[in-house]
């Protein structure tokens, strides 16, 4: 359980700056020296975002995972990266996110670049002797929805999606393992396909491949995981219900499960009450795909909804999920409210 009531955090992701996005798109140009500087500079300006707003848990905004070179596709051995998208125009979708070849067995000798990410957060939070005292979280993608992006080789043994996350579950072990060695008191692991595809498939199984990747790290450092509908360009991809999750995704092994509700008009909201009795439970109480800025007062309604169903202890306040695909200044804007917001039910709850 943590630590605060009503604790307020993010997701993981937070939009790049207009600089960022121009750099991202002729890196050639930069100098490893440049492009050290280049990520250094996004992180400083994300986590400035976030403690300006008064989060009490940050990220570093996932700044440097820039391109699918520097992403974690760059990362593994044995796949062929695509570098252009299948569908170029039109409205965007889902489909317009290459998939990578699988050539070689699956490897990541050098890990998957999370534990720099976070070791690079925790030098820019040392080097401000004024930052209030935010916990750091680092966020990693699952295994099963790591290899949605990967294509099926049967010749290698990868004979469907299954196979190759199996395949990768070792991999996205090992970092978590190294990132509680390195020190990481939260990790985010992010399985928005298992919630996406929970209609179609076993919920059961999805459990299993999520308790078995977090094995080792369990109970030595805070679990999260996020739940949506998916988010590429503000777009959903699966059937906005968590209904079909229920109860298989309680099974979870982790310490805080985050829902999307906002967006949804916070249908389904009695469920928390179900993951309040397990776990923490993280509820989106701000919409990343609108551009209608929530007010505190709208945040601090929203808030006494969940507390209808889950003490304050247990609740914890965030958006529906990453901020990237929403514009900077909506995104600052919304998490100025919605911290104000928990603020003002923790003074109402004498909290504060």
């Amino acid at each position: 359980m943590k630590s605060n009531p009503i604790r307020s955090s993010v997701i993981g992701s937070y939009p790049f700056p207009g600089w960022l996005e121009l750099a991202s798109t002729q890196l050639e140009r930069f100098g490893t020296d440049d492009l050290a500087e280049l990520q250094r500079d996004a992180v400083v300006a994300a986590m400035h975002d976030q403690v300006a707003a008064g989060l009490d848990v940050v990220t570093d905004g996932e700044q440097t995972r820039l391109d699918f070179n520097l992403s974690f596709y760059g990362h593994l051995r044995g796949i062929d990266l695509e570098s252009v998208s299948p569908r170029r125009f039109g409205p965007p979708a889902h489909d317009q996110r290459g998939r990578h070849a699988v050539v070689a067995p699956l490897s990541a000798p050098a890990g998957l670049g999370v534990v720099a990410e976070y070791l690079r957060l925790r030098a820019v939070a040392g080097e401000s002797p004024s930052l209030p005292t935010v916990t750091l979280k680092a966020s990693v993608p699952g295994p099963y929805t790591l290899a949605g992006r990967l294509v099926p080789n049967p010749g290698l043994g990868y004979p469907d999606r299954w196979a190759l996350t199996e395949a990768l579950l070792p991999i996205v072990r090992r970092e978590l393992e190294e990132l509680v060695a390195a020190g990481c008191a939260e990790v985010s692991v992010d399985e928005p396909s298992m919630s996406c595809y929970a209609h179609r498939e076993d919920p059961a199984r999805f459990v299993d491949i999520f308790n078995r990747t977090v094995e080792t790290v369990a109970g030595k450092t805070r679990v999260c995981t996020h739940l949506c509908f998916g988010n590429y360009k503000a777009r959903a991809v699966g059937p906005r219900r968590i209904a079909p999750m229920f109860p298989a995704f309680l099974g979870f092994r982790c310490d805080e499960l985050h829902v999307e509700m906002a967006s949804r008009e916070f249908a389904e909201l009695p469920l928390i009450a179900e993951v309040a009795r397990r776990m923490d439970v993280a509820v989106g109480v701000i919409d990343v795909k609108s551009y209608y800025i929530e007010t505190p007062e709208e945040v601090a309604r929203r808030i006494r909804l969940c507390l209808e169903h889950v003490p304050a202890e247990r609740l914890v306040v965030a958006p529906d999920c990453g901020l990237s695909q929403t514009a900077r200044w909506a995104a600052r804007r919304k998490l100025d409210s919605m911290v104000a917001g928990a603020r003002l039910v923790r003074r109402e709850l004498g909290l504060a």
